[in-house]
């Protein structure tokens, strides 16, 4: 198989040629770099590249291999890192101007389980500034363009990982999902795309946006893949309060179970109104899929999600204000030149270095935990977010897993909703509710619209049963056959 056609395939296709000794890591590792020079001036994917951190590392994979010495599963398999989680002595910058020079001091948790398992972080993507935006148009440094299409959006906030998969620039990524940051851009970019259990992946080392929603996750070309990265990212960390103190399992010895006796509910809140043609009629094909495949597919109801927008930018912003703060020119980041006293450095600083999205957010988050407006706004989202958990509860009574669009529309073209915020936030309708309840939800490829754009369908479990939310995508990508690999062979 050519090397240029190899870097288009799945980690486990990449790993066979590699334990066969057709294409030695370095060789793969060098193929993505040119496939990145080749393309990245179009898409934008990339804030850095980390070239001698991912040859050091692919040298390392093929001496083991010269040895006969066993390898982790995904060594040796180029992997894109979004910009806002840290790898020591590298930019770190969550595509921000406040953060245009820091250089990570230390390793994220999971950038330290990278290393521990030899995988080549090819460089750091661009996102939204600081994980702010369904678009990924709100990056300080250049917009990302879709693979598929370049004159439509991505995704964001994690719309640079996706894209990086997507054009060939890496083979897995790590995103991070606050509101549906990974589900997202891997819906735009016909990708998978998992957002785990709160608190199933360390967040020590990622950037905070909003820390009670904030879950970093796998964007893959398959569910096979996210299951293997998730397996190297997942587990307890002490660095992390927020951890969940449980041993994870091995989230790929399920996938192909049959799905006699699985119960799966479509939501009806977001199955029948709001959505285009063809992305509803590719949730009707998907559930007849399932039912050929011998799930039992039922209708259920979730009623509060029509306040879920409005909990979420509540609860979202006022933990952003509350994160953002240490910005402030005084320990590290940018730093405004030409003040006069420390006010005004605070004052210059932050408004030169945070561009418009994070501002707005930052005002509406600290409104909403002002004096007298705290109860009526922040405390009554909190509320609201228990009783959106409760209906998610209530229907995984009676459902394994729940089924939905990932978004009502497919992407859109760049810059058709910058001026109309509410518009952008809108687009976050189906995913949102998982953060809110903390439970795992992803998104997997189903078809593509009128136009070629590719269609998600979105997939959420009960927390902690990632197991058999990859068990019922992976039966669904085997019966959907849909070819990941398109944009990458096509932009060359």
């Amino acid at each position: 198989m050519d090397i240029q056609e190899l870097i288009t395939k799945s980690s486990s296709e990449q790993r066979k040629a590699l334990l066969n000794k057709d294409v030695t890591a370095k060789e793969l590792t060098e193929a993505v770099y040119k496939q990145v020079e080749t393309v990245d001036g179009t898409i934008g994917a990339y804030n850095s590249l980390t070239k001698d951190f991912a040859l050091e590392t692919a040298k390392k994979v093929d001496e083991k291999i010269l040895k006969g010495e066993e390898l982790p599963a995904l060594a040796g398999i180029p992997l894109a890192l979004k910009d806002n989680i840290n790898l020591k002595s590298y930019p770190t910058t969550a595509s921000s101007k406040i953060l245009e020079n820091f250089i990570s001091p230390y390793d994220a948790t999971v950038t330290k389980k990278l290393k521990e398992n030899l995988i080549p972080v090819i460089g750091k993507t661009n996102l939204d500034e600081f994980a702010m935006g369904s678009s990924n148009e709100n990056s300080a440094f250049k917009i990302v363009r879709n693979p598929w299409n370049i004159k439509k959006v991505p995704g964001g906030s994690s719309g640079g990982s996706a894209a990086a998969v997507a054009a060939g620039e890496a083979t897995t990524a790590l995103g991070s999902d606050t509101g549906g940051s990974i589900r997202l851009p891997a819906s735009y970019c016909g990708l998978v795309g998992l957002k785990p259990t709160y608190g199933r992946v360390s967040r020590y080392g990622l950037i905070a946006f909003a820390s009670s929603l904030d879950q970093i996750g796998p964007i893959t070309r398959t569910v096979e893949d996210a299951a293997l990265l998730l397996n190297v990212i997942a587990g307890h960390d002490e660095k992390d309060s927020t951890s969940l103190n449980q041993e994870a399992p091995d989230f790929t010895k399920d996938l192909r179970k049959d799905l006699k006796g699985v119960k799966i509910g479509f939501i009806k809140e977001l199955c029948n109104e709001g959505l285009t043609d063809d992305v509803k009629n590719a949730v009707e094909k998907s559930i007849a899929t399932y039912k050929n495949l011998g799930a039992e597919v039922v209708e259920i109801s979730l009623p509060l999600i029509k306040y879920s927008i409005a909990v979420y930018y509540v609860i979202a912003t006022a933990e952003a204000s509350s994160n953002l703060a240490r910005f402030d020119g005084v320990k590290y980041g940018y730093r405004a030149k030409d003040v006069n006293n420390l006010y005004d450095m605070y004052v210059k600083t932050r408004a030169q270095g945070f561009g418009d999205e994070v501002k707005r957010r930052i005002m509406l988050g600290t409104y909403a935990l002002s004096s007298g407006y705290y109860d009526a706004y922040y405390k009554k989202a909190q509320q609201l977010r228990r009783l959106v958990k409760n209906d998610f509860d209530k229907a995984f009574e009676k459902v394994d897993v729940l089924l939905s669009p990932t978004c009502p529309h497919t992407a859109f073209d760049i810059g058709s909703k910058v001026e109309d915020p509410l518009s952008m936030y809108l687009t976050d309708i189906a995913t949102i509710t998982a953060n809110l309840a903390g439970i795992p939800a992803m998104n997997i490829p189903v078809g593509t619209d009128k136009t070629g754009m590719p269609i998600g369908l979105q997939l959420q479990a009960n927390c902690l049963n990632e197991t058999k939310l990859l068990n019922v995508a992976f039966k669904l990508e085997e019966a959907v056959q849909f070819d990941y690999s398109i944009p990458s062979k096509t932009l060359v």
